[in-house]
């Protein structure tokens, strides 16, 4: 496995960890954080995941 995807990864436990953790000190916060760290998270391995494709000629 990739370093670079092992350390994505990481980074977003610990920031759902935290999301979670503080939600209620977040307050109307928690949605939009959310979104931006699913979609950090989605973006990120894609973009990976496609420069690990091989390249159909």
């Amino acid at each position: 496995m990739n370093l670079k995807i092992l350390i994505t990864l990481a980074i977003a436990l610990v920031l759902a960890w935290a999301v979670f953790h503080f939600k209620a000190q977040l307050g109307l916060f928690i949605l939009p954080i959310f979104i931006a760290l699913v979609s950090f998270v989605t973006l990120r391995l894609y973009r990976l995941m496609e420069k690990d494709a091989p390249e159909d000629e």
